[in-house]
């Protein structure tokens, strides 16, 4: 098996940007800008009026190294290979020829230079991708770090370098024009003025120069003071502003007539690697490796700038992932990062943050620089989520790493809750005397009003989610002696099932009568190896528990029993989920497997391993996707479920068969269905297009399942089951009044005899002959014998069956006749009544009886057929020895298949009576 049997890679959710700058253009048909930005190995398409995705480029076989655009293409270099695409899915261009990565890439008119990491310089025939000049360039003389086509410069390049050094250089020529004065430091970005011959040059010193081409002047000279400059752009709209971008997220803001700083913006977390104003409008693109783009507009009083539109995602990979209400939609996602974050599955442009994990949420929104926020709390390691009390109060819980607290959010208005839940005993003191107690799981009940919490001492307390008040504790002292790592509650508040590290999986009543401490248990359940976590569903009141050694049980809420053991992982259980109808239990473990069991059977009936580890992994309430998470990956992974598109067929594996691998989800699709041919340069597609044309929306069902079972026709019932009556039905189907005959048509063309109207196209007119053989057939009153048949159609074709011995022509012509015609049909097989059939043509019907009835199909229209066929000619048969001698074999054939049907109902009656009898 080389993929999974119930799970597909569909798409990955919360990639926005990376390291690499995007590139913004203007799309004349759409009357908008673009914004190009690259996510690993594929690239997305923002359009700026409303900053929704509008295309996803395909996968490339290497990590995306840079972008850039023209007005016809979009060119990416992935490893040594450059590709154009139209339209971002339409492969147009392939440039082959780099021996190492290309990390620089400039349009230039028909043309498009590239650079790789050697400093080679190749300039290529965009239409002919041919090679249109080559230039060597040594790293340890002239690096080449930045590239730039001043305006008004023809077939001329500005080139920067490691070393500081600035050329001109004539590409027409291939001649060196100018070399300018060296700077002190590495140029990281050139940048074209709104001013001809006027070119910006940015420094990993911080310094920006503004250097006249034409007179090898400098016109200004700044010095940000937030390290490397990243991004350079200018502002085209009637102000004379230069923003500069730097490597801790800032962004500044200089008055070019004043020299003088007008304003700054914390614009990211991370490093700014794009920086573009849109042209001829108050309007800022930045992009950052922290996974997010966002667009500021300046249109405040003091000229600054404010956030107008914004994608982002993590920026750091998840660790905790769960499905927030019932329609499957929304996903809640906890990442490194210490945010909270929303995920919509249909619409990306819904996706939302729930803010960051602060011990002071005031005091945090004053920090200006956010990455050094001293009031972060650690990232959340484990939440729950409910949806009853959705809008009234906090419905989220949420454990951190390392801490006593538990912290509160509210789906609804998508934020971070004011409460800290910590029990009395570990806030004061005199009585606790171990401060390096955490809470380590927590279980949120399903009518959304009470939180239970687990400690690593073994305690276990409950408190109310809207007032923060301590409602209960489980244990006296403690719940259990060791550390507590799983809880549970039904769906009624009737159980609390806490598991730990001593194996025990206790059952506790919910609420205590007399008083808050609820000292012993209802019942425990000694599972013999350390309890690693807890997973439930409720409905089913089913509890799965993973162990220590690898394995998964699975426990009874109501007869508090193990009632499955599944084993097979190589590794630690991380996580667990079921299907929504409780059916499949789907597992995840440091082996790097994914295994998913069926729970009635107990076997294991899929499983795939991935290359990176999963950290989390839950299941869509309507049980369409499987969403999982990896280590170093920060986008949330969809599997589209196999078996609600299609027929799928589930069998036992061995628990100890080897895992297949396959490759995580990306942005557009399974990338393995694209491969690239590195001899012709072009991207091979295989025969599925897309993703979800590889699931078969179609089956069709065989002929005939089986030669020893009985198969039906599909003829309907109404065409087949009245033949015996047929002489009734007309005489009470009689019309009152006498049929009036109808009008002569201009026309006669002959009709094929059938419940669909067809004309018989094969009939030959006197016309369509000779002339003179039309004339002498008019005047011959001369019969030919070979041209007498007096046969109907369906003789015809028993006749031709009758030396071929091929009846299945003949059983296609019958089924499509209506019960008035079958009769006709049948009834003029004799000679002696209607002198249109004969004696070897009733023999031949006979024989195709005797097919029928071998071959086991249309069983029930043979015995229709035979009925009243026998009916009609019975006397006939008698009195004939050619006729008389076939009764046997078709009562044997007739009596072998009836046999079969017979013994399948009366062991279907058997089962049903017998199960109908059975009393507990």
């Amino acid at each position: 098996m080389s993929s999974s049997h119930l799970f597909q890679p569909n798409r990955a959710l919360g990639y926005v940007s990376n390291h690499i700058p995007p590139n913004v253009r203007y799309i004349d048909q759409r009357r908008e800008n673009i914004v190009i930005t690259c996510v690993g190995r594929s690239f997305h398409v923002y359009g700026c009026n409303s900053f929704r995705l509008i295309r996803t480029g395909r996968i490339h076989p290497a990590s995306i190294t840079a972008l850039a655009a023209d007005g016809f293409l979009t060119y990416v270099a992935a490893g040594n290979v450059i590709y154009g695409w139209r339209s971002s899915v339409e492969l147009r261009k392939s440039y082959i020829g780099h021996e190492k990565p290309v990390h620089l890439l400039l349009p230039f008119a028909n043309h498009l230079i590239s650079v790789d990491e050697t400093s080679l310089l190749k300039i290529w025939e965009v239409t002919t991708k041919e090679l249109y000049l080559e230039i060597p360039f040594s790293n340890e003389d002239f690096q080449i770090t930045a590239i730039v086509h001043p305006a008004s410069y023809k077939n001329k390049i500005l080139l920067g370098s490691a070393q500081g050094g600035v050329q001109l250089w004539n590409l027409k020529s291939c001649k060196l024009v100018h070399k300018f004065k060296s700077h002190d430091s590495k140029i990281t970005h050139l940048e074209q003025a709104p001013a001809i011959d006027v070119i910006a040059i940015g420094q990993h010193s911080g310094k920006i120069t503004l250097i006249n081409l034409k007179y090898d002047e400098t016109i200004l000279e700044v010095n940000q003071d937030w390290g490397p400059v990243t991004g350079i752009s200018f502002r085209t709209d009637g102000h004379s502003i230069m923003a500069s971008a730097s490597s801790n997220g800032q962004v500044v803001f200089w008055d070019l007539d004043e020299k003088a700083i007008v304003s700054t913006l914390m614009a990211h977390d991370d490093s700014v690697t794009g920086l573009h104003f849109l042209p001829n409008d108050p309007l800022l693109i930045t992009s950052s490796p922290d996974n997010s783009l966002k667009m500021w507009i300046f249109d405040l009083s003091d000229g600054g700038a404010r956030l107008l539109r914004f994608r982002e995602g993590h920026a750091a990979p998840p660790i905790c992932i769960r499905y927030h209400g019932a329609s499957g939609r929304n996903i809640v996602s906890s990442g490194e990062d210490s945010t909270l974050r929303i995920f919509n599955t249909v619409n990306e442009t819904l996706n939302c943050s729930m803010g960051k994990a602060s011990y002071n949420r005031k005091a945090s929104k004053k920090q200006k620089k956010k990455s050094e926020d001293p009031f972060r709390m650690p990232p959340i390691n484990y939440f729950t989520t409910e949806t009853t009390r959705d809008k009234e109060w906090d419905s989220i819980a949420a454990l951190h790493p390392g801490l006593v607290q538990v912290t509160t959010w509210s789906y609804d208005k998508r934020r971070m809750g004011t409460l800290h839940l910590v029990p009395e005993i570990f806030q004061n003191k005199q009585q606790n005397k171990d401060f390096s107690v955490t809470a380590t799981c927590l279980s949120l009940s399903h009518c959304g009003n009470f939180v239970t919490i687990g400690y690593s001492s073994g305690n276990v307390e409950r408190f109310n989610i809207q007032s923060g008040i301590h409602r209960a504790s489980y244990g006296a002292p403690s719940a259990h002696k060791q550390s507590v790592r799983g809880l549970s509650s039904d769906n009624l508040n009737q159980l609390i099932v806490s598991g730990a590290a001593d194996g025990l999986l206790k059952f506790w009543p919910f609420k205590q009568p007399n008083g808050i401490v609820i000292k012993t248990p209802l019942d425990k359940v000694d599972l013999g190896e350390p309890i690693t976590l807890l997973r439930t569903h409720r409905e089913s009141a089913i509890i799965c528990a993973a162990l220590d050694d690898f394995t998964a049980v699975l426990v009874d809420l109501d007869t508090r029993v193990v009632v499955r053991r599944f084993e097979g992982h190589s590794g630690t259980i991380i996580d667990a989920c079921f299907s929504p109808d409780s059916r499949w239990l789907v597992t995840t473990a440091q082996d790097c497997t994914v295994k998913i069991w069926d729970i009635p059977s107990s076997y294991l009936i899929d499983h795939f391993r991935v290359s990176h580890m999963c950290t989390s992994l839950a299941m869509s309430p309507t049980g369409d996707f499987l969403a999982t998470t990896h280590v170093d990956y920060r986008g949330i992974n969809l599997w589209a479920n196999k078996s609600l598109f299609s027929h799928v067929t589930l069998r036992a594996l061995p628990t100890d068969s080897e895992a297949p691998l396959l490759d995580l989800p990306t942005a557009v699709c399974d990338a393995s269905q694209y491969s690239f041919d590195e001899a012709s340069g072009k991207m091979q597609v295989d025969e599925l297009e897309d993703a979800f044309e590889a699931i078969n929306l179609e089956y069709t069902s065989p002929p005939q399942l089986s030669s020893e079972l009985i198969t039906m026709s599909t003829v309907a019932a109404s065409r087949w089951q009245n033949l015996l009556n047929l002489d009734i039905i007309k005489k009470r189907n009689r019309p009152r009044q006498a049929l009036k005959k109808p009008k002569s048509a201009p026309f006669f063309l002959p009709t094929v005899a059938g419940l669909d109207f067809e004309f018989d196209l094969q009939a030959k007119s006197n016309g369509a002959g000779d002339s003179t053989n039309a004339a002498n057939a008019a005047t011959s009153r001369i019969i030919e014998t070979k041209n007498v048949d007096h046969l109907t159609p369906f003789g015809k074709l028993l006749n031709a069956a009758n030396n071929t011995g091929e009846y299945g022509t003949a059983v296609d012509y019958l089924m499509k006749l209506g019960p008035t015609m079958i009769d006709y049909e049948v009834r003029n097989l004799t000679p002696f009544n209607s002198g249109t059939g004969s004696l070897s043509v009733m023999g031949a019907f006979m024989h195709m009886i005797l097919h029928m009835f071998e071959a086991k199909t249309e069983f029930e229209l043979a015995q229709s057929y035979l009925s009243l066929f026998l009916k009609l000619h019975g006397r006939t048969i008698v009195e004939n020895e050619q006729l008389r001698v076939l009764l046997p074999k078709v009562c044997k054939a007739q009596m072998s298949s009836w046999s079969v049907l017979e013994n399948k109902l009366l062991y279907g009656l058997g089962v049903v009576s017998n199960l109908r009898n059975y009393s507990t």
